[in-house]
């Protein structure tokens, strides 16, 4: 008979986002009449950037023609995209990174869980707590852990608890671990790094031959100059970090589809007979086995970003996005509440009211104010007693949840 992999079963019984939406369903099967506002989930809401919906409908005419016709791509990338994004997003930035380390996919969410394809299940991970939920559950169905506390932290993991006590930055481990998870800005709490910290984090990693998985899916966000975009601005980081990052939030893409993942061609780790190994190597062999590219329509789509017209529309869109954060942060100050994040990032990280649960406080919005957010808990234990609101969304919506907020707090 047939066998499952077992470790999909030490998961707890539903991932933090269906289990939002199962609550959401059932509360609006109950009261059809609710006018409910979704600020929980990150997606997006406004359309495309008008110059990549122009790139797109030239790229399907392109596919209607055998001389332009494209069918499978480059498992990397097209080129001309991976030049582009090579030269603007880190060459500009002062970080050493070439188009050939540069890997196209179809999410940062997919490839930070994919990535571990090409490690050993004997690598020590660390994750911060709380954290996006992605990179634990996927360790868990890799094999990489044991079964879970009563808190939900999973044996075999070593986490690193973040709060407002330590501006929700991690401290530097006592112990050595091998694989680190870094987000910033970070998802959930929308804190960000300066150049100082993650170069401890780089120091760290070097003096102990650990990896820095760091993700950056949210760095178009930074308003603050003296912040860094990506770890390879910072010196080594080369040496210890692979780094991901997405258009899906700068440029609308959560349905469309594109992401990039950078791995240096000088970061290496050890095979089991000691021997150093490019990881650059074996991701690309992964990828080229298991990963047929992003479509040549939606590629297009994205080297549109870096037009001069995108990048204008980009810019648009990300300052609309952090209107509506401001908004969010100065209404729920404004109503008493302990407020962080929204500054560099889209995301509103708050301390829930009166002592309530994460879920009391979720079930509480739904209810009462007919409003979804994300409950804290449900990115690790350290994030009890938290609350995660999304500036993505139009700002009718933001506005008219600020009110019912209000009038709750009232």
């Amino acid at each position: 008979m047939a066998t499952i992999n077992d470790n999909y079963l030490k998961l707890k019984a539903g991932y933090l986002f269906p289990e939002i939406g199962r609550r959401v369903n059932a509360f609006a099967e109950a009261n059809p009449e609710a006018n409910i506002i979704r600020l929980g989930i990150g997606d997006v809401t406004e359309p495309l950037p008008e110059a990549c919906r122009a790139a797109m409908v030239r790229a399907v005419e392109d596919m209607g023609d055998r001389a332009s016709f494209k069918g499978y791509g480059p498992e990397q990338g097209y080129n001309w995209l991976r030049e582009k994004i090579a030269s603007r997003d880190f060459q500009a930035r002062g970080c050493e990174v070439d188009a050939s380390e540069i890997f196209i996919s179809d999410g940062s969410k997919c490839d930070t869980g994919n990535i571990l394809d090409i490690f050993g299940k004997n690598n020590k991970i660390a994750v911060t707590d709380p954290v996006y939920p992605v990179y634990v559950d996927t360790n868990v169905m890799a094999g990489n852990t044991g079964t879970a506390n009563d808190k939900g932290e999973f044996e075999g993991l070593v986490y690193l608890p973040i709060s407002a006590e330590n501006d929700f930055t991690a401290a530097i481990p006592d112990e050595k671990v091998d694989l680190i998870y870094l987000c910033f800005p970070n998802n959930p709490t929308g804190a960000t790094a300066t150049k100082e910290y993650l170069k401890s984090w780089v120091d760290y990693a070097k003096a102990n031959g650990s990896i820095i998985f760091f993700d950056a899916a949210y760095e178009a966000f930074i308003t603050d100059e003296s912040l860094p975009h990506s770890i390879y601005e910072i010196e080594g980081a080369r040496d210890c970090a692979i780094e991901f990052r997405s258009f899906s939030k700068n440029a609308g893409f959560t349905g469309t589809r594109c992401a990039l993942t950078v791995v240096p061609k000088t970061l290496t780790a050890k095979a089991a007979d000691g021997s150093d190994v490019e990881l650059w190597k074996l991701w690309n062999r992964r990828q080229s086995t298991k990963f047929n590219g992003v479509s040549y329509i939606v590629q297009r789509g994205a080297e549109a970003v870096y037009s001069e017209e995108g990048q204008a529309q980009i810019r648009d869109l990300i300052a609309f996005y952090m209107e509506n954060a401001r908004i969010i942060r100065e209404k729920l100050t404004a109503a008493g509440m302990q407020v962080y994040g929204g500054i560099n990032a889209p995301y509103i990280w708050l301390k829930t009211p009166s002592g309530l649960s994460s879920w009391d406080f979720f079930d509480k919005l739904l209810q009462t104010c007919h409003v979804v957010g994300t409950p804290g808990s449900g990115f690790g234990a350290a994030g009890e007693g938290y609350f995660r609101i999304s500036a993505f969304n139009s700002r009718e919506n933001v506005e008219e949840v600020m009110k019912r907020i209000a009038q709750l707090q009232a």
